[in-house]
């Protein structure tokens, strides 16, 4: 049996991720290589974030992404139940480039899959090999059979909706608006993207509940999109289908414990929140980082799986995506409820918001560096 000092379970992009950063560092990893199944079409886009870019860009893996593949958000349009309320965000405001990249999933898996297969210092194993490593990296997801065999619980909310993920064309270009409308019970984003057609095209990320989400994925294309113009009052332009529809369930949850002697968790298989802010994989990939950093700054006697070490990761990590966690589940509460009271509330909370530059720009610092 060979030796690693890293064994990494879970081949999606945190897990590869991890694997390359690690392997940067030097570190002999094994990544355990999921079987291949016929999957449709995938349609999901990620909202990624600066830090999120800049690890990618550091593991060599974002400028390899093909053109169009990656779409800045230079402007951010969050509506609420009242055409009057509303908040906008702006990346000139912010003095940034972009607020976000809109990023395919697919496109970025095949990217660190093939970075993957580069890398000198990581070995490529079958699901289920045995593997002797000094620290064991869990990045199986939310359903880890690996943390339930460690008796770590997953504590878990389920929300009762689903997300609705799709791909549109549209009539109008997006001119990098990312556009979101918060209305009880649902909260719809249109994502601008450049595929199939440049400055044209939406990732969609609709979250409703479950019997209305079915009855939306019961729709046919035709119906589907009249509902969608409905839902958007046209604001995006004339909208269509350009791929299937899937869906999710929706839920928050987190692991009881992120660390032990010699194992961690990181992206899902830790903590999953409500994708109504985008902020799921940046979650995930920022634990990347910090376990990154955490390891190379270890004193040179102490073993990659000590539980000391793993639990200064967890110290880092713990407190801010405990904060997301709230933050995008206070935001669904709140826009959920159908009172009267509430819903003037609310709406008079986005407009107040929207006139106080400095709280803007501290939301938006935190989504960025999240």
């Amino acid at each position: 049996m060979k030796d690693f000092d890293v064994h990494v379970l879970g081949a999606g992009i945190v897990g590869r991720s991890l694997a390359l950063a690690l392997a940067r560092a030097g570190l002999r990893v094994a990544l355990q290589a999921e079987p291949a199944r016929a999957q449709a079409d995938d349609v999901r886009a990620y909202a990624l974030n600066a830090a999120s870019v800049e690890l990618l860009r550091s593991l060599k893996v974002w400028d390899a992404l093909p053109a169009g593949t990656a779409t800045a958000v230079l402007d951010m349009h969050v509506q609420g139940d009242a055409h009057a309320s509303a908040i906008d965000f702006s990346a000139w405001q912010q003095r940034v480039s972009a607020l976000a990249w809109i990023t395919d999933a697919a496109v970025l898996e095949r990217e660190l899959a093939s970075a993957v297969r580069f890398a000198p210092h990581i070995t490529v194993v079958d699901a289920g090999a045995k593997v002797r490593a000094a620290l064991t990296a869990l990045c199986e997801g939310k359903a880890s059979a690996s943390r339930e065999a460690l008796g770590v619980s997953f504590e878990r909310v389920d929300y009762g909706h689903q997300a609705i993920a799709a791909r549109l064309t549209s009539t109008r270009t997006h001119q990098g608006v990312a556009r979101q409308w918060f209305r009880a019970p649902d909260v719809l984003a249109l994502l601008p993207f450049d595929t199939p057609q440049p400055d044209r095209s939406y990732a969609l990320v609709w979250s409703l509940p479950n019997e209305r989400a079915e009855a939306m994925l019961a729709l046919a294309p035709a119906a589907f999109e009249q509902a969608l113009m409905l839902a958007t009052s046209g604001e995006a332009g004339e909208l269509r289908l350009a791929s299937e529809r899937a869906a999710w369930p929706l839920m928050q949850a987190t692991a009881s414990a992120w660390c032990g002697p010699g194992w961690v968790l990181l992206g899902d298989a830790a903590h999953v929140v409500h994708p109504l802010a985008g902020q799921g994989l940046n979650l995930g990939l920022a634990d990347v980082a910090a376990l990154a950093l955490v390891i190379k700054q270890r004193e040179p006697w102490r073993a990659l799986g000590d539980e000391k070490l793993l639990r200064r990761y967890a110290r880092e990590r713990i407190a801010p995506t405990w904060a997301m966690g709230q933050v995008t589940d206070g935001l669904l509460n709140l826009f959920s409820h159908e009172a009267p009271a509430l819903r003037e509330l609310r709406n008079r909370g986005l407009s107040l918001v929207n006139r106080l530059p400095p709280l803007k720009r501290w939301l938006t610092t935190r989504a960025l560096d999240s």
